[in-house]
């Protein structure tokens, strides 16, 4: 074997060594790259579990927040049915109110108009007349 030759093994020696180190390299950095990726995917299940938990609890606080929501309205609504004939009475003698007072002010006028002075020479008297 001659130097030529020599050096031609070597540099393929060298040149085989380089890629195999090259070659470890990638794949430690590929394989650390890998366990990053492995534990993101680790929390993002977590958090998609914690989030239908949550989801899942307010689904149920929002039905029961409903229900009440219809236990109040149906509980308004028969206070408001018991509480209308009261406001009806109300109402109709508010009614009777005013026709009294529209009738005692019709019979003030007819009395406003009965009071007239009458002359009796000189002495002025007021004569009230009575039915």
């Amino acid at each position: 074997m001659g130097n030529k030759e020599r050096s031609t093994d070597m540099a393929i020696d060298i040149s085989v060594v380089a890629a195999s180190a090259a070659f470890v390299t990638l794949t430690f950095y590929l394989i650390r790259i890998l366990q990053k990726g492995m534990t993101s995917l680790d929390e993002t299940n977590r958090t998609l579990a914690e989030v239908r938990t949550a989801a899942h609890d307010l689904t149920g606080e929002a039905k029961q927040l409903i229900h009440t929501a219809n236990q109040i309205s149906r509980d308004v609504k028969g206070k408001i049915k018991t509480v209308e004939p009261l406001l009806e009475s109300a109402h109709d003698m508010g009614e009777a109110l005013h026709s009294v007072t529209h009738s005692v002010k019709q019979a003030a006028a007819v009395l406003g108009n009965e009071l007239t002075p009458k002359s009796q020479g000189a002495n002025n008297k007021v004569q009230i007349k009575v039915r």
